[in-house]
């Protein structure tokens, strides 16, 4: 594949996962979230209208907002009187998403440093648009003669999402009330039976944030990202049923595999982000190097 080429098709992953951003996108028909007075997601209109049905938890629209009921004053009310609403949903089978239903609780707040307003069902926080956060784990290894390779997972193919398709050797959603780095050991041990004594020395280096449509739905997301370094003997194993196998790949391949369709695209961007940040895309040779970097830290 040509450098051209392959940059294009980077700047098209980048554009897809900022596509709310976009001329035309449903950002102008939404609705404004509000809990408390504080905007913490986009509602679409078709989810607007399912709302309405629930008078004595979401008040009616107003000057293009929709607000939680200012009776719900409390992180236990809100979260219980929006989870009610979800569960009538799931069962009455309205929204694809829901179908997904994981039991886990995603925090909701305007930016990550405010205190959470509530607590939401993962599958449902694309409906509200809210901002959903995770952690992701750049595995790989440094030869003696300083060659670097990276860890890549083939997701399982009876994923609920991307099923697969490749990924990091760790990742996972950020649950209300766990911390960061405690999310990215977990993930290390129950993916990829890395032992925590290795996986605690990951080291935070960025976060990769960006916003996009699919499907009338919203997906506001934040990645906070790790990299580790990999002993040269080490081999993950698979630890859960969320991954069929792992490669260890030269970057140059790597490379090649991201503007492929073969990998899941917000790990696309967080490998992209670890290309550029251990120099093996330089600005002097890559004249989107600007464009990518923009693309990769988008404000939600």
């Amino acid at each position: 594949m040509s450098h051209s080429v392959w940059s294009e098709k980077m700047l098209q992953l980048l554009r897809r996962m900022n596509n709310f951003h976009s001329a035309g996108s449903c950002r102008a028909n939404c609705f404004k979230f509000q809990v408390d007075g504080a905007q913490v997601g986009w509602i679409p209109p078709h989810v607007a209208s399912m709302l309405a049905r629930y008078p004595q938890v979401f008040s009616p629209p107003q000057g293009g907002v929709v607000s939680l009921c200012s009776s719900l004053d409390s992180y236990e009310k809100r979260s219980e009187a929006v989870d009610a609403v979800l569960q009538t949903q799931r069962k009455e089978d309205t929204f694809t998403c829901l179908k997904g239903w994981r039991n886990e609780r995603y925090s909701v707040m305007p930016k990550f440093s405010d205190p959470p307003l509530m607590w939401m069902e993962r599958a449902a926080t694309s409906l509200f648009g809210v901002r959903r956060y995770g952690v992701h784990v750049n595995g790989y290894s440094v030869s003696d003669s300083g060659e670097v390779r990276m860890w890549l997972a083939r997701r399982s193919a009876t994923k609920q999402t991307y099923p697969g398709m490749l990924d990091h050797v760790a990742a996972g959603g950020l649950a209300a009330g766990v911390g960061i780095k405690h999310t990215a050991v977990k993930e290390c041990e129950e993916e990829a039976c890395i032992p925590a004594a290795i996986a605690e020395k990951a080291k935070p280096v960025t976060t990769i944030s960006y916003t996009y449509e699919q499907d009338g739905e919203v997906f506001p997301e934040s990645q906070f990202v790790f990299d580790l370094e990999l002993p040269l003997d080490f081999k993950p194993r698979v630890g859960d049923e969320e991954v069929q196998e792992f490669y260890l790949l030269p970057i140059d391949e790597v490379k090649e595999l991201l503007a492929s369709d073969d990998f899941k695209p917000n790990c696309a961007m967080v490998v992209l982000d670890f290309l550029i940040r251990h120099s093996f895309i330089e600005p002097d040779s890559e004249p989107s190097y600007q464009e990518f970097v923009a693309g990769l830290h988008q404000t939600l």
